[in-house]
This record gives structure tokens, sequence and C-alpha cells, in this order.
């Protein structure tokens, strides 16, 4: 019954799609489970992560087990049904065992997010990350690091504009508060690498957000640059700033 559930998604465009359905026989609906039309998250758990985790957990232990590790001189990093393989010049080979090995338990790569990239002169997303060549903004100098993807900054940047609507009466503290908590979850997780030039990025989009939903709610017939500026935005109205409090 799991397996069968219809879900309700967006596409790239926005519009909404049905997936999965009685009619579906591959694939799992990403966090599918409903009883009655009501998500019940709090109670159990969707199948699509568990069932990864089973396949996955089989295909780790056959990697180690035939030392293709050592043959390959790589190593997988996975999370759920994403996995990254590192190879030192057997990109190639280490493909080839994950096709073959996935195949054989009767599940397919998707290949339109499958791709080998040397990690050296191309970049490539993994968990929100972009890993690749990056530039030193004080040298300009390349080395290889990693960074938010555009993706993740894009995502923060729609839920702050979703919350920051006029539909939303709260009073200013609340609103604050619940943006604050966004900010602050997202730099938890996108603290490593080099984030500085996301978070100029966000803070640049949260100024003017909260500028707008602000004046708005005030009534405020200029640009709202003066009553709203970033010192204030930053400051005595408590808004949380990604590079730190200002100076």
């Amino acid at each position: 019954m799991w397996l069968k559930v219809p879900v309700e998604e967006r596409d790239e465009t926005g519009k909404k799609r049905l997936t999965g359905g009685k009619d579906n026989n591959r694939g799992t609906p990403q966090g599918g489970v409903m009883v009655s039309g009501l998500p019940v998250g709090a109670c159990c758990a969707s199948i699509s992560p568990l069932l990864a985790n089973l396949y996955m957990n089989r295909m780790l232990k056959g990697w180690k087990q035939t030392k293709r590790g050592e043959q390959l001189q790589a190593r997988i990093v996975s999370y759920a049904d994403d996995f990254v393989i590192l190879s030192r010049g057997h990109a190639k080979e280490a493909l080839g065992w994950a096709r073959g090995v996935l195949g054989r338990m009767g599940l397919t790569l998707n290949e339109q997010k499958t791709s080998i990239r040397n990690a050296r002169q191309e970049r490539f997303d993994f968990l929100g990350y972009t890993f690749g060549p990056h530039f030193s903004r004080r040298t300009g100098r390349q080395y290889i690091g990693c960074s938010p993807s555009k993706k993740s900054v894009n995502r923060i940047k729609e839920k702050v504009g979703e919350h920051l609507t006029p539909s939303n009466v709260t009073p200013w503290e609340d609103v604050r508060d619940q943006l604050n908590q966004k900010l602050r979850g997202w730099k938890a997780y996108f603290g490593l690498g080099s984030p500085t030039k996301a978070y100029e990025v966000l803070d640049e989009h949260v100024e003017e957000r909260v500028r707008h939903f602000l004046k708005r709610r005030h009534k405020v017939s200029s640009q709202g640059t003066r009553q709203f500026s970033m010192e204030r935005t930053f400051g005595a109205l408590g808004v949380f700033r990604l590079r730190g409090p200002l100076a």
C-alpha cells in the first residue's frame, strides 16, 4: 500500500503533478505515506528512505567484501539513495561496477543524474553542496573546495519569500523569530567550505524582503530604505545576519 500511494509534487516549473499510484510498478513516492488524507510523518516514516538504505547497505557490503575500494583506488560516499564514488583514474570501472550490482538487485541508476566528472576541472552537486574547482576571492587562485549550491541558495530564498508574505499578519517578533530559525538552520548545515558568497547573496535577499514586508505592513509610501535600512534590519529589528553582526 505504501508503494502504491499517489503523491502530489511540483515539477521544475512549479506545476503540480501526481506521481506513483496503483499503476506504478517502479520507484517509491518520496515522503508519500498518507492516512485519511493527512500526513502521518509524526507517527511513521516514509518507506522510500527505508528501502533505499536496505539496498544501499547491500551495495556497500558488496563493495567492501570484494575490496573494490582498493582495486579502483576509490571510496563511496552515500546518503539514502544518493551516492558519489571518488576514484583516482578508475571512474568508468567504478561506474560499471555500480551499474552491474544495482542491476542484479533489480535496480537501475537514474541516468539523468549520473555522470563522470573530473573533480579538478568540473563541478558537481551532492547533498546541497557544489564540489570542485573554486577561486579564492582574495588571491584569485584556483583550489578544490565546496560551497552551497545554487539550488540550495534558491531554495532558502523561496522559503524566505513564502514566509514574508502580506498574508502573514502575526506580530513582527514572531515573524522575525521564525525567519531567524530558518536562517540559522540553513547556516548550521551550510557552514562548511566556502559559504561567504552565498551568505552575501542571502543577506541582501533577506534585507530586501524584510524591507518590502515591513513597508507594506506599515504603509510606507517611499522605498523604505531609510526606515528599514540594513543597519536597522540586522540591528534593532533583530534579523539574523548570516555573515555575523554588523561592525
